[in-house]
C-alpha cells in the first residue's frame, strides 16, 4: 500500500507542469544567488507558480467537495 502512494507522489512530481515549475525554481534561486533577476523573469516565475499552487489548490478543494464530478 505505502509504495503504491510513494509511486504515485513520485509519478505527479514527474508531470510536465511539476518539472517546469522545479526547473524555474532552479534558475530563480541561481539567479537570486548571483543578484541577476530580472523584472521579466520575475513576471514569468510568479504566474508559473501562481498557476502551479492554483491548480493544486483546486485539485485539494475539489477533493474535499467530493469530487467536484456532479450535476454542476
Amino acid at each position: 500500500m505505502r509504495d503504491t502512494i510513494l509511486w504515485k507522489r513520485l509519478g505527479n512530481l514527474l508531470s510536465v507542469k511539476s518539472l517546469v515549475t522545479l526547473a524555474l525554481t532552479g534558475v530563480f534561486v541561481w539567479m537570486a544567488a548571483a543578484g541577476r533577476i530580472s523584472q521579466d523573469f520575475m513576471t514569468v516565475y510568479t504566474v508559473v507558480i501562481a498557476f502551479y499552487f492554483g491548480t493544486q489548490s483546486q485539485k485539494v478543494q475539489d477533493a474535499l467537495e467530493g469530487g467536484g464530478h456532479g450535476d454542476g
